[in-house]
């Protein structure tokens, strides 16, 4: 099975949930713009896999892409498996993983419903290497572990 990218998702502010659009572009060491987490630092993209949303759905959530703060929801790929530094081509851009996980220092109205939340244990971050656009559908590809 290959790996795909199911939704790519933008904020205007850091600590809200993400809206699915059509398309990103990703700026070369700056992550997606008009996306509230692009800066010049090592979690410019954040990326879930939608399998790691099924299983909080499994629990009774409706949660859909995006819910997480996720930038790129993925399918068919081992996100949590990939080390730090593996180079990843998402679509026309690359990314390098720079961070597994995340600590939450706040609960989220998903930890709050749930008593679980996905992201900090399966949601990666990343930097952009190279930039493009990347559209719902784009494949993703491991090009160096």
């Amino acid at each position: 099975m290959s790996a795909s990218v199911v939704a790519v998702n933008i904020s205007q502010s850091k600590g809200e949930r993400k809206t699915s659009v059509a398309s990103v572009r990703f700026k070369e060491d700056h992550g997606i713009v008009d996306d509230a987490h692009a800066g010049k630092w090592h979690r410019q993209i954040s990326l879930l896999a939608s399998e790691s949303i099924d299983k909080m759905r499994k629990l009774g959530l409706d949660v859909d892409s995006g819910d997480f703060a996720e930038n790129i929801t993925t399918q068919g790929l081992d996100l949590v498996a990939l080390p730090i530094g593996t180079h990843v081509e998402i679509g026309e851009t690359l990314v390098e993983v720079t961070q597994i996980g995340k600590e939450c220092h706040n609960r989220c109205a998903i930890y709050d419903q749930a008593g679980d939340c996905v992201m900090p244990k399966e949601g990666i971050f990343a930097r952009v290497l190279r930039g493009g656009v990347v559209l719902t559908g784009d494949d993703v590809r491991v090009v160096q572990c």
